[in-house]
């Protein structure tokens, strides 16, 4: 059957007075607008209800392959498959230990090992290729820079397939410290003199707290609070707010800032989300709380218990983005410079100590940092305001604390250390923010929740339509519908093989939801 097509305004008005003058004359009840209700884009249900169905009746699982390389242990001690097999069982121990994680690879993990002793290599069945005797001539003795070792590493261990191999060597030394590290690609290193058991345990937790679960601990934000706007989009707002331009008028070159300091960042996130940055700088910005001097610190304080009562939402007029629209997530990031009447201002926290960064987040909405200035104790009783330009050091180690406040935002450590029942694993930063396993993480949980509430959007929608048969589905609603569905299914089919870069791309399933309201 053809319908015709939909009604505009000018229609509408004239069937709807038509009607109601007919009505009137003939005293019968007349609907001329009926037919407009015929007029649908029906949705793919059953295609719907079976995605929603695949999504909702098991875990999406990522599979996640690693490699253990085993130099300078006694290979009469364990073979290959051995090593391998009691990895895995001391990662299913670690997984076991924590609720699965929306992303997460669990029991969908390969494990290959080689065991490298005197330029005599064994390896199991899986492995991904080792360069057999590629560390005989290192001097363990010697210390070395870990920056360095982990390019070494990341050369050595150079995949040219472009799977995504996440990989431990440990390094049996007559070193007694044994030091773990992760490397800022997908590779960590532990040394020192170790035997097998121990390194066994190290790996695996390595593998499962770290690589799969992105080293977080209790109380950091969960994965499905990551901070992304509907559209895939993020606006990184960075604000210098002058609490009082009668004691001093700061400004910065935040150009620098963002070509030095941001662009890296902006890159390694492409993979997640689009981010666009933006700044200002305000004045009149007083805080809403209130600090007390302290004669020991010589300095005000303002305690954890009032950071609540920071943000001044009426003096402190940061919403100004034009491009941050619609669907898109603003993160602020507010560099709050004192008055006079409360300079130095430091943040004590719940312990008594004070803070080293002298900041706070405040999760899906950003950071704050506190900068005292030097003409605090200088230039608080002139007459005139003097005009300052934060200077490019003090503008970098903002930016670091920022980028620290960026990661907690995400869920992810910011301190550069994992704690576990194994010991103490030490995280190199990145230049760009994040490293690739960290980015690995972040993609295979994003993409996990986008599928989630894509199914669980496209489910409400269909069982709506089906319980509302003369609903009007309009030609758009239901291309978005199809677009979304198909976007859903090869998401989910790239999840099975690994490839969580490409699902890493956001619905517009709330879109639809909200245009169909």
């Amino acid at each position: 059957m053809i319908y015709p097509p939909p009604l505009n305004l000018v229609q509408f008005s004239f069937l709807a007075i038509s009607e109601q003058y007919l009505s009137i004359l003939t005293q019968t009840p007349i609907r001329l607008i009926n037919y407009r209700f015929r007029y649908r884009s029906p949705p793919p249900f059953r295609e719907i209800d079976d995605l929603s169905t695949a999504i909702e009746s098991s875990p999406i699982l990522f599979p996640c392959h690693f490699r253990a390389v085993f130099v300078n242990f006694d290979p009469n001690s364990y073979t290959a498959d051995q090593l391998s097999i009691s990895v895995q069982a001391h990662m299913a121990k670690f997984a076991a230990k924590n609720s699965p994680a929306c992303g997460t690879c669990a029991s969908n993990v390969t494990v290959s090992v080689t065991l490298d002793s005197n330029s005599n290599c064994i390896s199991n069945g899986n492995n991904v290729d080792w360069k057999c005797g590629a560390l005989n001539e290192f001097k363990f003795a010697e210390k070395h820079e870990d920056g360095l070792l982990d390019e070494d590493f990341a050369s050595l261990l150079d995949n040219n397939s472009g799977a995504k191999v996440y990989t431990v060597v440990a390094v049996k030394t007559e070193q007694e410290e044994v030091r773990a590290v992760v490397g800022k690609y997908r590779h960590a290193w532990i040394m020192g003199r170790i035997f097998e058991e121990e390194a066994i345990e190290k790996i695996a937790e390595i593998f499962v707290n770290v690589f799969m679960n992105g080293g977080k601990e209790e109380g950091l934000i969960h994965g499905e609070f990551m901070p992304l706007g509907a559209d895939g989009r993020i606006v990184l707002s960075f604000n210098l707010l002058n609490a009082d331009p009668h004691n001093w008028i700061y400004d910065w070159d935040f150009q620098e800032i963002d070509e030095n300091l941001l662009s890296p960042v902006i890159d390694a996130l492409k993979p997640l989300a689009d981010v666009s940055v933006e700044s200002q700088v305000l004045y009149h910005t007083p805080k809403s709380s209130f600090s007390f001097w302290d004669d020991r610190l010589d300095s005000y304080i303002f305690s954890t218990k009032d950071l609540p009562f920071f943000v001044n939402s009426n003096e402190w007029h940061l919403d100004t983005s034009v491009a941050a629209g619609g669907l898109s997530k603003i993160l602020q990031f507010v560099v709050y410079v004192p008055s006079a009447k409360e300079c130095p201002l430091q943040l004590q926290l719940p312990n008594g100590e004070i803070s080293t960064t002298n900041g706070f987040i405040s999760p899906m909405w950003g950071g704050i940092v506190v900068w005292n200035p030097s003409a605090c104790l200088t230039d608080s009783k002139i007459k005139h305001p003097l005009r300052y330009k934060i200077s490019s050091e003090d503008s970098r180690k903002l930016f670091e604390v920022f980028m620290g406040q960026l990661r907690q935002l995400f869920g992810l450590k910011s301190d550069g250390l994992f704690v576990g029942a194994s010991g103490t694993s030490i995280l190199l930063a990145s230049e760009r923010g994040f490293s690739e396993w960290e980015l690995d993480v972040l993609s295979r949980q994003h993409s996990c929740f986008n599928l989630l509430q894509c199914g669980t959007t496209l489910g409400s929608l269909s069982r709506l339509v089906q319980s509302l048969p003369r609903m009007i589905i309009m030609d758009d609603i239901g291309k978005q519908v199809k677009y979304s569905l198909e976007a859903a299914r090869l998401t989910l089919s790239n999840a099975l093989l690994g490839i969580y870069d490409a699902s890493a791309g956001m619905f517009y399933s709330s879109a639809i939801w909200m245009d169909c309201n």
